[in-house]
């Protein structure tokens, strides 16, 4: 089980592919803040109710500074067919190696169903302009999460 992580750490770095098969780092975000978030499968119903609801926003959160990134064991080319699908506008990178998942304490144990597996814990975190954590939640509902996030940043 990976820690997770609290406000004020440094989120850690990370370079992944995106669904063209480009690199997208966290690094790139320096002095934007950003929030990346964790999610189980491209083209599940969650998840695209998730991406969806992020695409829908995008606009405002982006005029409110903030970038969104989208993380998930999902290889580049199912990543490019949940973004044509979907019409979704979020940038969604793939890591297959769940390496970014567990640094950031989204991939563990979690209840699925009533019984315990293992895999990716729906999990946002927001990282401010200098790389630190501005606020992280875990287990996160996929419907109406993002709604959540526009009120708590007071976007």
């Amino acid at each position: 089980m990976s820690e997770r992580l609290q406000p004020g750490d440094t989120a850690p770095a990370f370079t992944l592919p995106d669904a063209d098969g480009n690199e997208v780092s966290l690094a790139a975000y320096q002095g934007r803040k950003v929030i990346v978030y964790f999610y189980p499968a491209a083209l599940t119903p969650g998840c695209t109710k998730q991406a969806c609801d992020f695409t829908d926003n995008l606009e405002l959160l982006a005029a409110a500074g903030y970038d969104v990134v989208g993380v998930s064991p999902d290889k580049p080319e199912k990543l490019a067919k949940f973004r044509e699908k979907e019409s979704l506008k979020v940038t969604l990178v793939g890591d297959p190696s769940k390496e970014v998942l567990e640094a950031y304490g989204a991939y563990g144990e979690k209840k699925l169903y009533g019984k315990t597996v293992t895999g990716v814990i729906r999990s946002t975190v927001v990282v401010d302009e200098a790389g630190k954590v501005e606020r992280a939640l875990y287990n996160v509902k996929a419907t109406g999460h993002v709604a959540k996030i526009i009120k708590d940043l007071g976007v």
